[in-house]
């Protein structure tokens, strides 16, 4: 596991670059797929295949037309999602409905997750680009919905993606976050660069992937996690 900046966490330095002592930090922000369960699993491999069979149908396409238009929508816009509904005007209800229906079995209960956010002071909330119904689903698999109090989702973002600065303001005056006494925990490293710009300490969650790296050198990530569950319990423990 590494971490960075290398400075102790209650040091001086540690202070003045804007970084929050993690035991002191207030409300923790979590995103959900792939950060709060192991990508390794690859749920979002499942939805990944119901983003193509829907676009297929939608837009009269083949398979491969539609995979590489759902990536082409995903690199430009942030989601696929939001590449439908500017440029085919689709209605976005439908879309998470049918992507978000899939098989959790494959997902195990987390109790070491569960034990580290019973033991972690401050807040959780939960920041995704997914739905409420998927989250409260995923939540309640991984036995964890109970530390959850609130869920911003991308409804509640007006179907505006994660990096988009405009949705980390909404997120924060929604669910009243200071952003200086706040952590942000996430996978996809270019995702915490507007948290980083608010002010917010960044987790960044190690997947392995490409995608997931993207921006992770842009100097905007103060720690880098492998395992999310061990690396909270030392946090709570204040080991961290």
């Amino acid at each position: 596991m590494d971490e960075f900046p290398t400075v102790p966490e209650t040091s001086p330095a540690t202070r003045s670059c804007g970084i929050v002592p993690l035991r002191d930090a207030e409300t923790w922000i979590f995103d959900l797929d792939n950060t709060l369960y192991p990508a390794r699993v690859d749920l979002f491999g499942q939805i990944d295949e119901r983003m193509r069979a829907f676009i297929a149908r939608f837009l009269g396409l083949d398979l491969d037309a539609a995979y590489a238009l759902q990536k082409q929508y995903f690199n430009h816009y942030g989601t696929s999602m939001r590449g439908l509904m500017d440029r085919h005007g689709m209605d976005p209800s439908a879309f998470l409905a049918h992507v978000h229906d899939v098989d959790l079995s494959v997902l195990d209960p987390s109790p070491l997750l569960e034990e580290a956010l019973a033991a972690l002071p401050g807040r959780k909330v939960v920041f995704t680009n997914a739905s409420v119904a998927h989250a409260e689903r995923v939540l309640g698999r991984l036995g964890v919905k109970h530390h959850f109090a609130e869920i911003f989702d991308i409804v509640a973002a007006d179907y505006r993606p994660k990096p988009e600065p405009e949705i980390y303001r909404l997120m924060i005056d929604r669910h009243a976050v200071e952003p200086s006494r706040s952590v942000m925990v996430e996978d996809m490293a270019r995702n915490l660069a507007p948290a980083a710009a608010l002010g917010m300490t960044t987790v960044w969650v190690r997947t392995g992937s490409d995608w997931g790296a993207m921006g992770a050198d842009a100097g905007h990530i103060h720690h880098v996690v492998d395992d999310l569950p061990e690396w909270l319990a030392e946090v709570a423990a204040g080991v961290r």
